[in-house]
Protein backbone atom coordinates (compact mmCIF):
# COMPACT_ATOMS: atom_id res chain seq x y z
CA UNK A 1 0.00 0.00 0.00
CA UNK A 2 1.20 3.49 -1.18
CA UNK A 3 1.39 6.18 2.07
CA UNK A 4 0.54 9.49 2.04
CA UNK A 5 2.74 11.70 0.72
CA UNK A 6 4.42 14.05 3.98
CA UNK A 7 3.30 17.60 3.28
CA UNK A 8 6.02 19.80 5.32
CA UNK A 9 4.55 22.17 7.66
CA UNK A 10 1.01 21.32 7.02
CA UNK A 11 0.09 20.09 10.79
CA UNK A 12 -3.34 19.85 12.45
CA UNK A 13 -2.88 23.09 13.83
CA UNK A 14 -2.41 24.51 11.02
CA UNK A 15 -5.18 22.83 9.36
CA UNK A 16 -7.08 24.27 12.27
CA UNK A 17 -6.12 27.88 11.45
CA UNK A 18 -7.09 27.92 8.28
CA UNK A 19 -10.42 26.64 9.53
CA UNK A 20 -10.85 29.89 11.73
CA UNK A 21 -9.44 31.78 8.87
CA UNK A 22 -12.04 31.32 6.28
CA UNK A 23 -14.72 31.61 8.93
CA UNK A 24 -13.28 34.68 9.97
CA UNK A 25 -13.63 35.76 6.27
CA UNK A 26 -17.03 34.53 5.98
CA UNK A 27 -18.69 36.03 8.88
CA UNK A 28 -16.73 39.44 8.32
CA UNK A 29 -18.36 39.17 4.07
CA UNK A 30 -22.07 38.74 6.71
CA UNK A 31 -21.28 41.79 8.65
CA UNK A 32 -20.39 43.94 5.91
CA UNK A 33 -23.50 42.73 4.27
CA UNK A 34 -25.64 43.56 7.06
CA UNK A 35 -23.92 46.69 7.92
CA UNK A 36 -25.32 48.03 4.45
CA UNK A 37 -28.74 48.17 5.55
CA UNK A 38 -29.93 49.66 9.36
CA UNK A 39 -30.15 47.25 12.22
CA UNK A 40 -33.71 46.96 13.23
CA UNK A 41 -33.69 48.64 16.31
CA UNK A 42 -31.58 51.88 14.31
CA UNK A 43 -34.71 51.95 12.08
CA UNK A 44 -37.18 52.23 15.09
CA UNK A 45 -34.77 55.19 16.36
CA UNK A 46 -34.58 56.72 13.14
CA UNK A 47 -38.40 56.80 12.84
CA UNK A 48 -39.43 57.77 16.22
CA UNK A 49 -37.05 60.48 16.08
CA UNK A 50 -38.30 61.73 12.51
CA UNK A 51 -41.97 62.16 14.74
CA UNK A 52 -43.05 65.47 15.40
CA UNK A 53 -42.44 66.21 19.54
CA UNK A 54 -45.28 67.83 20.93
CA UNK A 55 -44.80 71.43 21.72
CA UNK A 56 -44.15 72.19 25.47
CA UNK A 57 -45.90 75.09 27.12
CA UNK A 58 -43.41 77.89 27.75
CA UNK A 59 -43.36 78.69 31.56
CA UNK A 60 -44.27 81.52 33.83
CA UNK A 61 -42.93 84.45 33.76
CA UNK A 62 -42.24 84.54 37.43
CA UNK A 63 -40.77 81.68 39.40
CA UNK A 64 -40.69 83.37 43.01
CA UNK A 65 -42.67 85.77 44.76
CA UNK A 66 -41.91 89.29 47.02
CA UNK A 67 -42.82 89.75 50.74
CA UNK A 68 -46.10 91.24 50.97
CA UNK A 69 -46.01 92.56 54.31
CA UNK A 70 -43.03 95.16 53.41
CA UNK A 71 -44.90 95.70 49.53
CA UNK A 72 -47.22 98.45 50.85
CA UNK A 73 -45.37 101.75 51.63
CA UNK A 74 -46.17 103.13 55.04
CA UNK A 75 -47.50 106.19 53.94
CA UNK A 76 -50.41 104.37 51.39
CA UNK A 77 -51.27 102.08 55.09
CA UNK A 78 -51.60 105.62 56.91
CA UNK A 79 -54.26 106.28 54.25
CA UNK A 80 -55.61 102.89 54.42
CA UNK A 81 -55.87 102.59 58.45
CA UNK A 82 -56.60 105.78 60.11
CA UNK A 83 -57.39 104.51 63.30
CA UNK A 84 -53.84 103.49 63.75
CA UNK A 85 -53.18 107.51 63.68
CA UNK A 86 -54.41 107.49 67.40
CA UNK A 87 -52.86 104.35 69.00
CA UNK A 88 -49.72 104.25 70.74
CA UNK A 89 -46.57 103.99 69.39
CA UNK A 90 -45.97 100.36 69.77
CA UNK A 91 -49.33 99.21 69.25
CA UNK A 92 -49.02 101.34 66.00
CA UNK A 93 -46.04 100.06 64.63
CA UNK A 94 -47.31 96.54 64.99
CA UNK A 95 -50.34 97.60 63.12
CA UNK A 96 -48.47 98.84 60.30
CA UNK A 97 -46.46 96.21 60.40
CA UNK A 98 -49.29 93.63 59.58
CA UNK A 99 -48.85 89.59 60.11
CA UNK A 100 -47.79 87.41 57.41
CA UNK A 101 -50.20 84.29 56.63
CA UNK A 102 -49.44 81.10 57.18
CA UNK A 103 -48.58 79.04 53.78
CA UNK A 104 -46.29 75.71 53.36
CA UNK A 105 -44.41 77.45 50.01
CA UNK A 106 -43.91 81.18 49.92
CA UNK A 107 -42.41 80.91 46.35
CA UNK A 108 -46.48 79.74 45.77
CA UNK A 109 -48.51 81.65 47.98
CA UNK A 110 -47.99 84.53 50.45
CA UNK A 111 -50.40 86.70 52.16
CA UNK A 112 -50.37 89.86 54.94
CA UNK A 113 -53.08 91.32 56.75
CA UNK A 114 -53.67 94.56 58.68
CA UNK A 115 -55.92 96.03 60.68
CA UNK A 116 -56.87 99.08 62.79
CA UNK A 117 -59.95 99.76 64.90
CA UNK A 118 -61.32 103.45 66.67
CA UNK A 119 -64.75 103.10 68.81
CA UNK A 120 -66.56 103.72 65.94
CA UNK A 121 -64.89 102.30 62.60
CA UNK A 122 -62.70 99.67 61.96
CA UNK A 123 -60.46 99.05 58.98
CA UNK A 124 -58.88 95.55 57.49
CA UNK A 125 -56.60 95.02 54.89
CA UNK A 126 -55.53 92.19 53.36
CA UNK A 127 -53.14 90.75 50.24
CA UNK A 128 -53.30 87.78 48.62
CA UNK A 129 -50.99 86.75 46.11
CA UNK A 130 -50.75 83.78 44.29
CA UNK A 131 -48.22 82.13 42.19
CA UNK A 132 -49.67 79.76 39.76
CA UNK A 133 -47.87 76.61 38.33
CA UNK A 134 -49.20 74.05 35.77
CA UNK A 135 -48.07 70.58 35.76
CA UNK A 136 -49.14 69.72 32.49
CA UNK A 137 -46.74 70.32 29.68
CA UNK A 138 -49.63 71.10 26.96
CA UNK A 139 -50.71 74.00 29.36
CA UNK A 140 -49.03 77.18 30.32
CA UNK A 141 -48.82 78.55 33.18
CA UNK A 142 -49.98 81.51 32.19
CA UNK A 143 -53.41 79.76 30.53
CA UNK A 144 -53.68 78.07 33.72
CA UNK A 145 -53.61 81.17 35.93
CA UNK A 146 -56.38 82.71 33.73
CA UNK A 147 -58.42 79.25 34.36
CA UNK A 148 -58.17 80.31 38.09
CA UNK A 149 -58.99 83.93 37.37
CA UNK A 150 -62.05 83.26 35.61
CA UNK A 151 -63.36 80.87 38.40
CA UNK A 152 -62.68 83.55 40.70
CA UNK A 153 -64.86 86.03 39.00
CA UNK A 154 -67.48 83.91 37.64
CA UNK A 155 -67.35 83.10 41.62
CA UNK A 156 -67.66 87.26 42.01
CA UNK A 157 -70.84 87.21 39.96
CA UNK A 158 -68.94 89.45 37.22
CA UNK A 159 -69.65 88.13 33.94
CA UNK A 160 -66.48 87.44 30.86
CA UNK A 161 -66.04 89.86 28.34
CA UNK A 162 -65.28 88.90 24.89
CA UNK A 163 -63.16 91.18 24.01
CA UNK A 164 -60.41 93.42 26.41
CA UNK A 165 -62.51 95.96 28.40
CA UNK A 166 -62.09 100.24 27.67
CA UNK A 167 -59.54 101.91 29.48
CA UNK A 168 -62.96 103.25 32.18
CA UNK A 169 -63.38 99.00 32.74
CA UNK A 170 -66.30 98.89 31.08
CA UNK A 171 -66.67 95.75 29.12
CA UNK A 172 -67.20 96.37 25.63
CA UNK A 173 -68.69 92.92 24.51
CA UNK A 174 -71.29 90.03 25.96
CA UNK A 175 -69.87 87.71 28.40
CA UNK A 176 -69.35 84.53 26.44
CA UNK A 177 -65.88 83.47 27.18
CA UNK A 178 -61.94 84.85 28.48
CA UNK A 179 -59.23 84.76 26.70
CA UNK A 180 -56.34 82.87 27.54
CA UNK A 181 -52.52 84.23 27.31
CA UNK A 182 -52.05 82.81 24.15
CA UNK A 183 -55.50 84.25 22.85
CA UNK A 184 -56.69 80.75 22.52
CA UNK A 185 -59.57 80.08 25.47
CA UNK A 186 -57.77 78.36 28.25
CA UNK A 187 -58.55 74.49 28.94
CA UNK A 188 -62.04 74.64 31.24
CA UNK A 189 -62.39 78.55 30.21
CA UNK A 190 -65.12 78.72 27.78
CA UNK A 191 -66.97 75.99 29.67
CA UNK A 192 -67.12 78.13 32.99
CA UNK A 193 -67.54 81.39 30.73
CA UNK A 194 -71.48 79.91 30.40
CA UNK A 195 -71.40 78.49 33.91
CA UNK A 196 -73.62 80.50 36.53
CA UNK A 197 -71.99 80.35 39.80
CA UNK A 198 -73.96 77.87 42.32
CA UNK A 199 -76.72 78.82 44.86
CA UNK A 200 -74.32 77.76 47.51
CA UNK A 201 -71.44 79.33 46.08
CA UNK A 202 -69.85 82.30 47.59
CA UNK A 203 -69.31 85.06 45.31
CA UNK A 204 -65.68 85.34 46.11
CA UNK A 205 -63.53 84.08 48.43
CA UNK A 206 -61.74 86.00 51.09
CA UNK A 207 -57.95 86.15 50.53
CA UNK A 208 -56.00 84.21 53.24
CA UNK A 209 -55.39 85.58 56.82
CA UNK A 210 -58.94 87.13 56.68
CA UNK A 211 -61.21 85.80 59.06
CA UNK A 212 -63.85 83.16 58.22
CA UNK A 213 -66.75 85.63 58.33
CA UNK A 214 -65.58 87.76 55.75
CA UNK A 215 -68.61 88.95 53.65
CA UNK A 216 -69.52 87.14 50.17
CA UNK A 217 -71.71 88.19 47.62
CA UNK A 218 -71.87 90.96 45.31
CA UNK A 219 -74.05 94.18 46.73
CA UNK A 220 -77.16 94.21 46.52
CA UNK A 221 -79.81 97.48 46.16
CA UNK A 222 -80.26 99.20 49.02
CA UNK A 223 -79.12 102.00 51.42
CA UNK A 224 -75.17 102.46 50.81
CA UNK A 225 -74.95 100.36 47.98
CA UNK A 226 -73.03 100.58 45.01
CA UNK A 227 -74.00 103.63 43.09
CA UNK A 228 -73.71 103.46 39.11
CA UNK A 229 -70.25 103.16 37.92
CA UNK A 230 -69.73 101.48 40.97
CA UNK A 231 -70.94 98.31 40.90
CA UNK A 232 -68.80 95.15 40.77
CA UNK A 233 -67.14 95.05 36.95
CA UNK A 234 -64.34 94.44 34.87
CA UNK A 235 -61.29 97.04 35.41
CA UNK A 236 -58.89 97.92 32.57
CA UNK A 237 -55.39 98.97 32.64
CA UNK A 238 -54.77 96.42 35.21
CA UNK A 239 -52.55 93.49 34.49
CA UNK A 240 -53.15 91.37 32.30
CA UNK A 241 -56.83 91.01 33.75
CA UNK A 242 -58.63 92.49 36.87
CA UNK A 243 -62.11 92.81 38.06
CA UNK A 244 -63.72 94.96 41.38
CA UNK A 245 -66.22 93.63 43.76
CA UNK A 246 -67.83 95.22 46.19
CA UNK A 247 -69.98 94.14 48.96
CA UNK A 248 -72.18 96.04 51.53
CA UNK A 249 -73.39 93.84 54.32
CA UNK A 250 -75.03 93.99 58.06
CA UNK A 251 -73.50 92.74 60.97
CA UNK A 252 -74.46 92.29 64.23
CA UNK A 253 -77.77 94.68 64.83
CA UNK A 254 -76.08 98.51 64.32
CA UNK A 255 -73.24 97.85 61.91
CA UNK A 256 -72.41 97.97 58.39
CA UNK A 257 -69.38 96.82 56.93
CA UNK A 258 -68.37 97.50 53.10
CA UNK A 259 -65.44 95.02 51.49
CA UNK A 260 -64.17 95.78 48.27
CA UNK A 261 -61.76 93.68 46.61
CA UNK A 262 -59.78 93.97 43.43
CA UNK A 263 -58.16 91.08 41.52
CA UNK A 264 -55.61 90.71 38.75
CA UNK A 265 -53.55 88.53 36.73
CA UNK A 266 -50.20 89.00 35.43
CA UNK A 267 -48.32 86.45 33.77
CA UNK A 268 -49.00 83.42 36.35
CA UNK A 269 -49.47 85.49 39.15
CA UNK A 270 -52.82 86.28 40.97
CA UNK A 271 -53.11 89.36 43.30
CA UNK A 272 -56.28 90.07 45.70
CA UNK A 273 -56.21 93.27 47.72
CA UNK A 274 -59.10 92.61 50.18
CA UNK A 275 -60.09 96.55 52.02
CA UNK A 276 -62.99 96.25 54.41
CA UNK A 277 -64.39 99.08 56.64
CA UNK A 278 -66.98 98.54 59.24
CA UNK A 279 -68.91 101.78 61.22
CA UNK A 280 -71.22 100.93 63.80
CA UNK A 281 -73.80 103.55 65.91
CA UNK A 282 -74.94 106.37 64.04
CA UNK A 283 -72.06 106.50 61.69
CA UNK A 284 -72.90 106.12 57.85
CA UNK A 285 -72.26 103.58 55.55
CA UNK A 286 -68.65 103.34 54.18
CA UNK A 287 -68.39 105.09 51.25
CA UNK A 288 -68.30 102.50 48.30
CA UNK A 289 -66.04 105.52 46.20
CA UNK A 290 -63.53 106.19 48.91
CA UNK A 291 -63.11 102.40 49.85
CA UNK A 292 -62.77 101.33 45.50
CA UNK A 293 -60.11 104.25 44.81
CA UNK A 294 -58.09 103.21 47.72
CA UNK A 295 -58.19 99.97 46.90
CA UNK A 296 -57.18 100.86 43.14
CA UNK A 297 -54.87 102.75 43.99
CA UNK A 298 -52.93 99.92 46.28
CA UNK A 299 -53.64 97.43 43.49
CA UNK A 300 -51.60 99.35 40.95
CA UNK A 301 -48.72 99.87 43.17
CA UNK A 302 -48.29 96.08 43.39
CA UNK A 303 -48.84 95.75 40.01
CA UNK A 304 -46.23 97.96 39.92
CA UNK A 305 -43.90 96.10 41.88
CA UNK A 306 -44.64 92.82 39.60
CA UNK A 307 -42.59 94.81 37.09
CA UNK A 308 -39.73 95.69 38.59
Amino acid sequence: MQRKRYAPGRTRSAARTAVVLALGLGLGAGLTACSAGAPADDVAVDAKAGQAAAPVAPPGRYRTLFEPCGAVPQATLKDLLPGAAALPDAERDKAYRGVAAVTYDTDRRVGCTWKADTPETSHRLSLDIERVVSYDAAVSDDDRAQEVYVRKQLAAGIPLPTVPPTATGAPTGPATGAPSATGKPAEGVSALAGKAPSAGAPATSAPAGTSAGAPTGSATPGDGSAAAGLEPRVLGGLGDVAYLDDVLSTVGANSRERAVSVVFRTSNVIVTVWYREQTTGSAEAPDSAELQEKARILARQLADRLEE
